[in-house]
């Protein structure tokens, strides 16, 4: 590291101040499970976490979105038979889980840069009749060419089972090793897990919703990150209320953008965002 940049990196601890940068529950998990995790998601670009809701957690997370379920996708890639729910954490506590499992953080720490972010957070209801989704990757839509490593990372959590029929996620496995090779669509094999479960992989990693020819709906949540530097998808600093964001974990708050990535990316009028959630904080 260069003089310069050592200078520039010391510079956080003036903004951090008081707010020093918090311990991941990631670092919870076993090592060796964390390890395993990790082998596997860089060899074929995802891996399923199995059984990390209970029941009972399904149970509360289906009672809390089921009622917000109340518009269909606009377009083709949201998907016209397929109901969506955004700014999940305005919404709803019963969802919190999702977005701060340390299983999934445990990855996340060893994948990125301290302080990265939460991208999205949304519901996915995916009704009978639905069509496959186009194929696409997470973070495409940062302009960097491939091949390149992952800027970030996504889980998809089944509410519902997922199965062959019912419009289990699609992934190419290891497709996050490509070049500019396109997709076919003969390549995509749905991720079948047991409702509780989630797969996690990465950003460049070619994926899609399957096609639902059951005669039930397909629940689930997904959860988007990606590194401290980029713009995530949705400006949680502007959707979330302040309520919202203290009444959430420390790790979510970190995720929401309330941190400093050194030297001084995220301060708010060259303070520390979390001075906004003050009793005396200003109005800004």
């Amino acid at each position: 590291m260069s003089a310069e940049v050592s200078s520039l990196v010391n510079l956080a601890g003036d903004l951090a101040g008081t707010y020093r940068r918090t311990v991941s529950s990631g670092e919870t998990i076993d090592p060796a499970v964390a390890e395993a995790d990790l082998e596997a998601l860089r060899r074929d670009g995802y891996v399923i976490l199995p059984d990390l809701l209970t029941a009972t957690e399904l149970a509360e997370i289906r009672e809390a979105v089921v009622p917000l379920l109340d518009l269909h996708g606009r377009n083709r890639f949201e998907g016209h038979t397929t109901q969506r729910v955004y700014s999940v954490l305005n919404k709803t506590r019963a969802c919190d889980r999702i977005a701060d499992h340390p299983r999934v953080l445990a990855l996340l720490d060893r994948l990125f840069m301290p302080n990265y972010l939460l991208s999205m957070l949304q519901v996915i209801n995916i009704l009978p009749g639905e069509r496959a989704q186009m194929l696409h990757t997470d973070d495409g839509f940062y302009p960097l060419p491939r091949p390149r490593a992952a800027l970030g990372a996504a889980t998809i959590w089944a509410i519902d089972d997922f199965t062959t029929d019912n419009g289990a996620t699609d992934i190419i496995a290891r497709s996050h090793l490509w070049g500019d090779r396109a997709p076919q669509d003969g390549e995509r094999v749905p991720v079948v897990m047991t409702a509780g479960s989630c797969v996690f992989f990465l950003g460049t990693l070619w994926h899609g919703g399957g096609a639902n020819s059951s005669d039930a709906a397909r629940l689930a949540l997904t959860a988007q990150y990606c590194e401290p530097w980029l713009r995530p998808q949705e400006a949680f600093t502007l959707s979330m209320t302040r309520d919202t964001v203290r009444a959430v974990s420390e790790d979510i708050r970190r995720m929401l953008g309330y941190s400093i990535h050194p030297p001084f990316i995220g301060q708010v009028d060259g303070m520390h965002p979390k001075r906004l959630l003050e009793p005396d904080a200003p109005s800004i």
